[in-house]
């Protein structure tokens, strides 16, 4: 398994601030990670983007307990077309994993790589965890 790097700029985020969320005492959030050889933060930001974009949380049924996390890995051709993606590290709700995969799947296709990255594909893990609010 290749390295990989956070997103700088953007570590954390919540993806929704509902009364759901507030209710159940959690909040989404995503987390990018990337290979070290990506050094342009703005394709990260853009990549970043369309996942939280895609989100769409599942009801309370649908929540993982809290600290619990979904791990999708995605392999992110040349052209910016997943190659691969799975989900690598399951939360314990099916649900909550099934949104988290279908959001990484609908954020594609992602923009072609810049042309000074060096390698054929780009190894990317979007975490979504449903952690304490504050």
């Amino acid at each position: 398994m290749s390295r990989l790097r956070p997103l700088s700029l953007v570590a954390l985020l919540a993806l929704a601030f509902a009364p759901l969320a507030l209710a159940a005492a959690g909040t989404p959030q995503l987390q990018a990670f990337f290979q070290p050889e990506l050094t342009s933060t703005s394709y990260q930001q853009k990549a970043y983007a369309q996942v939280a974009g895609k989100w769409k949380q599942p009801a309370r049924k649908g929540l993982p307990a809290v600290g619990r996390r979904t791990v999708v890995q995605a392999v992110i051709g040349r052209d910016g077309k997943l190659v691969t993606v799975v989900v690598s590290q399951e939360s314990g709700s099916k649900v909550w994993d099934d949104a988290a995969l279908a959001a990484v799947k609908k954020a594609a296709p992602f923009a072609p790589l810049p042309k000074d990255y060096a390698l054929a594909t780009l190894d990317a893990h979007f975490h979504v965890a449903w952690v304490a609010a504050p």
